[in-house]
């Protein structure tokens, strides 16, 4: 199906944040302190600030519904056992009864420094974007190391910013300028001519297709990549991308970076 760009104004949405207590690198990673207010707050703090018509956390653990309701943020409680964020959030919206023509979008929990501007941007593009389910965002990379590097996912996409392929790998492959394989192009400092986007981790769907994720085979380029959002172009469906010039904050995974978020809250704020 072919997307075309549309004048209607943007749609209202929600956010929706997927909040788990379990963490791997940082043990009770949602509730970690930062400037006073537990990391799932700060988030939903965040998303407050965008157009967002409703913000709710959803957990699978009873210490973040509290956290939650002890700062007036509105939470649900979901399955432990959900393997993804995607099926977190389908099954949020079946118990809060979204319609099914209401945008979500997903905010993870440990993206305390996000920008609501960037949030309601992502929610515009799929408002705005007739024929995708779909939304996400990307930035351009200006950086060699973050090129090949495999944690950074890429995405390419055609002439109306929607996503061709997302990957591991650096692409689009620069076949003149990468005569030696992975390794800094031959004879020039540039990147490819077609500048790589990173792709930025946040997602805005249409909540009936929302549901449907958890019912979708999954394939084998979304098994190789380990990327979920192959499964969604491999099924046909389309997906908007907003290109943002401004590289976002990184999120928390790991006590270092939980460091680096709490000294930019202790930060000053700047004086106009």
């Amino acid at each position: 199906m072919k997307a075309i760009e549309s004048n209607t104004p943007p749609h209202p949405f929600w956010v929706l944040i997927p909040a788990r207590l379990a963490s791997t690198r940082l043990p009770d990673k949602a509730l970690a302190d930062l400037a006073g207010l537990p990391m799932v707050v700060r988030v939903a703090r965040q998303a407050a600030a965008s157009a967002a018509t409703r913000i709710v956390v959803a957990t699978d653990h009873d210490r973040i519904a509290q956290a939650c309701a002890l700062h007036g943020i509105e939470a649900v409680m979901t399955d432990a056992s959900h393997p993804s964020g995607s099926d977190r959030l389908a099954q949020a919206c079946q118990l809060l009864n979204a319609p099914d023509e209401t945008i979500i979008v997903n905010v993870q929990g440990d993206e305390p420094l996000i920008d609501p501007a960037l949030i309601q941007a992502v929610a515009a593009k799929l408002a705005d974007t007739v024929g995708c389910q779909m939304a996400t965002a990307a930035h351009p990379l200006h950086n060699w190391d973050d090129f090949l590097n495999p944690n950074v996912v890429k995405v390419v996409t055609d002439r109306q910013d929607l996503a061709l392929y997302f990957s591991r790998a650096p692409i689009a492959w620069w076949r003149d300028g990468m005569q030696q394989g992975m390794s800094a192009p031959v004879g020039n400092t540039a990147l490819p001519p077609c500048t790589p986007l990173r792709h930025i981790g946040l997602y805005a769907y249409r909540a009936g297709f929302l549901k449907t994720i958890p019912a979708m085979a999954t394939c084998a380029l979304e098994s190789t990549e380990m990327l979920e959002q192959l499964r969604v172009l491999w099924h046909g469906e389309r997906i908007a991308v907003h290109v943002t010039h401004t590289a976002p904050h990184a999120g928390v995974d790991t006590p270092e970076d939980l460091a680096r978020v709490r000294a930019v809250l202790a930060e000053p704020p700047v004086q106009s």
